[in-house]
Formats: structure tokens, sequence, C-alpha cells
């Protein structure tokens, strides 16, 4: 028996949940599955799985059992990039893991021009909403967090943005852009549902004249606990709403998107690639580190200057656009 491969094939039952998915997935007979899992047992002398005809489940043991196999397929696949990283070609699966606004926002857009320069990196991407908790089983895994954020993880930075101001062409043509915090009362107001702020209220800061912050009472039309449905309706034209800068910089370029109030902000949060906790990097997970980081980067820097081109024709201009 390849032990390594038997160890390989029982992941992949767990991970796809079922022997005929796992033979799929892996490009193998279901009965070939089915006899590596059978192979690894008796090795081991207790039953892993439990079968019955309509799932499969862990044992206690192979929870346990599990927990180090995955260790050990990580190792090995880590000596493989040690190896691959003597050489100068970047190649092998970048595998990641993001909620699903950065999945959408800023992975799927940077994958085209990433495998433009390293065709031979492949991507295994899982989109899930979550908590903090281990990141053993991914390269890489997108966060977004307060700048003081200090988890019980090893994150990179690879961008500190803030929070603007949006509106759409659209919404703007029918009503003149705000020109100071107190505006926002005539305006439809679309919010952020956060447990940690007051419902109704912008917590706006100025950052050029030391940080002054102002707490502006508004009329929200709006209200969502999710930032991509948000966003969508202000592009769609139903309001004015604060938006993360790199994830809104795409529409704020295109012009789909208009900056309003700056240099106010709605608050700063930071772009994290938590890592797991090991002391070789890949090769490739180095460099999409750093073409992600250099493609956001430039995307926010432009998005702040078409946002300050913008400023500046408002106030040389009566008409608002």
């Amino acid at each position: 028996m390849d032990k390594l491969q038997a160890m390989h094939v029982f992941q992949s039952v767990v991970d796809e949940g079922g022997f005929a998915a796992a033979a799929r997935a892996l490009d193998m007979s279901a009965a070939g599955v089915t006899r590596y899992v059978s192979e690894l047992e008796s090795d081991v002398g207790a039953r892993l799985l439990q079968r019955t005809t309509r799932k499969v489940s862990l044992t206690d043991a192979g929870e346990a059992y599990l927990a180090r196999v995955r260790h050990i397929l990580n190792d090995v696949e880590d000596a493989r990039s040690v190896a691959q990283a003597h050489t100068m070609e970047v190649a092998g699966m970048l595998r990641v893991i993001a909620s699903p606004l950065l999945a959408t926002h800023l992975l799927a857009p940077a994958i085209a021009g990433f495998r433009r320069l390293h065709p031979q990196v492949t991507f295994d991407v899982a989109v899930e909403a979550f908590g903090p908790g281990s990141v053993s089983d991914y390269d890489i895994r997108l966060l977004s967090a307060p700048s003081d954020f200090n988890g019980n993880i090893i994150a990179r930075p690879i961008i500190t943005t803030v929070g603007v101001l949006c509106a759409s062409p659209e919404y703007l043509r029918e009503h003149p852009a705000p020109q100071r915090p107190e505006d926002l009362k005539n305006h439809d107001c679309l919010q952020f549902k956060n447990p940690e702020r007051r419902s109704g209220v912008f917590l706006l800061t100025n950052p050029e004249e030391d940080g002054l912050t102002v707490e502006v009472a508004v009329r929200p039309v709006f209200q969502v606990n999710y930032v991509d449905t948000l966003l969508r309706a202000v592009l769609d034209g139903a309001g004015i709403g604060s938006q993360p800068v790199d994830l809104a910089a795409p529409y704020l370029n295109s012009g789909r998107l208009v900056r309003v109030l700056a240099p106010w902000t709605t608050g700063q949060l930071t772009l994290y690639a938590a890592l797991p906790s090991r002391k070789f990097l890949p090769a490739r997970t180095q460099a999409f580190l750093d073409y992600l980081t250099e493609r956001t980067r430039r995307l926010v820097h432009s998005a702040m200057v078409r946002a300050a081109e913008h400023s500046d024709q408002i106030l040389r201009s009566d008409d608002p656009l």
C-alpha cells in the first residue's frame, strides 16, 4: 500500500463528502477509493469512517487521525515546494480562503493578470463566511480587520485603507452632492448594520484637520449587514453609502461611483493575508502576495487621485457633476 496516497484518498473522502465524490475528484474508480481506505483502516487498526447508505462521517478515531494526516500531507507539499524554490519557476497549487466579498472584489479580479505572469500556478479557492479560526489548511486566508487587529495568527498586511462615502452619478444628477457632513441629513443614506455602532449615524473623520471626528445623524432608507449588498444598492443609485476604498476602487476609477464629502472618511481597515505557521513560504505564495499587494495599492491610489480631481471640479462649478 502506498501510505501517502492512502492518506490523500482518505482526506479527499472526508473533504468531498463521500467515496463517489472523492473518486471523481481524484479521477479514480470508486472501488479504488474504497480499497485505499479499507487498507488504511487495517493498517491503523481502527475504523476511521462510519458508512451509511446516505452519508459518510468520521469516527472519533478518524477525526483524530485526519488532523494528523492534514499536517503530514501539508509537510509533504512543503517539502516539494522547498525543492521547487531552488528553481526560478513559480509553480504549483495555491490554496486560498476568503469571504465572499473579498473573493469577488479582490481575489478573482487578480487571477488573470497573475497567471499571465506565472502560468504554472493554479488556484484552489474556498469562499466562506468565517470567523477567527485555523488557517493551516490553506496557503493564504484573506481577511479585513481593524488596523489594531491582534489575532493569534501570522498575518501580513496588504494595504490599510479607509471607508469613503460614495454615490452613483445617476443619484447625484437628481440630488446635489453634499458639501458639508450635516448635508447628509437631506440625502437618502444607505447604512451597513454594525452591532457596535448606532443606527442612523455616520461617524466621519477629517484627516486634513488633525483627525477631527463628527457624528452626523442621517436618514437611512436602507440598512443591511452585508457590504456587497450595500455596494450593489449604491451602484444602482439608491443613495449615499460608505464603502472600503479598496473594494470601491474599480468603480471609482471607471466612474460608476463618485466619492462625496472628500476628505472625510468613515473608518480605517487593513486587508491582511493570514499565513499558516510554517517557517518556509513557497515561492508561489510570495509571488501572489507581492502581486496582490501591488495591484490593490495601485487601484486605491488611482481611485483616491480621481476622487480628489472630482472634488476640485465640484469646487470650481455650480453644477455638482
